[in-house]
């Protein structure tokens, strides 16, 4: 019989100390830090990496992937602007932790996974009955494609390396609407919000140097 995964005192304490380090380092929006303390981050390890789960650090996860630093989920989740009922459109699905952020942030959130592994991995999600289908759907696809029949998103956020701005991307978002994504810039990425004005234009913003897995077309079984 399989264990049960428990949120306890310590792991609770833990993430108390982890959204500390994270106000240190600048991070600001309450939405955000608040997310942060709610989702036990160390229910997307196995459980033998558990005592590292709320170290501000990247690990390494199946397919190659990653679950990304916390300060890197902070930093994009509080570029994106989230409010309450955004429907935002994840590019990147890896270990689900990004997406349950915004989900805990009162989004709905559709995400895409290109490697098969990793999209498997969405049956065992834990914390199914709090974040449900309606709230938080898993897609096995391309990210480049993004998701038309859902379409138009408030929020669209790239949680890998992206080559460069995907125009179907831009097409699927609102008016109004925002983007987060990393950008190849030499060895790193310049982390971008792009807000859309209108069909035809968006305007640039352009922050710190972030490290991501390459976003790459296609779907890998």
């Amino acid at each position: 019989m399989k264990k049960e995964r428990l949120d306890t005192p310590r792991t609770k304490g833990l993430r108390i100390s982890l959204v500390k380090d994270l106000r240190q380092k600048g991070i600001t929006d309450e939405n955000v830090l608040n997310a942060i303390s709610e989702v036990p981050r160390h229910f997307f390890f196995d459980e033998e990496f558990e005592t590292i789960a709320y170290e501000d650090r990247a690990f390494p996860i199946a397919a190659n992937q990653t679950i990304s630093q916390p300060y890197t989920v902070a930093f994009q989740s509080e570029l994106l602007q989230v409010k309450k009922f955004d429907k935002i459109l994840e590019i990147g699905t890896g270990s689900m932790y990004q997406a349950t952020i915004l989900a805990e942030m009162g989004a709905t959130v559709i995400t895409i996974e290109r490697q098969k592994e990793l999209y498997n991995q969405t049956n065992n999600f834990l914390l199914k009955s709090k974040y449900p289908s309606s709230k938080l759907k898993f897609i096995y696809g391309d990210g480049f494609e993004g998701l038309p029949t859902f379409a138009p998103f408030d929020k669209i956020i790239i949680t890998c390396g992206a080559p460069f701005i995907p125009p179907k991307l831009i097409q699927q978002l609102k008016i109004g609407g925002i983007m987060v994504i990393p950008l190849a810039s030499d060895e790193h990425h310049k982390m971008w919000r792009i807000t859309k004005v209108d069909d035809e234009n968006y305007n640039e913003e352009v922050f710190s140097d972030f490290s991501f897995v390459p976003m790459l077309p296609g779907t890998q079984k």
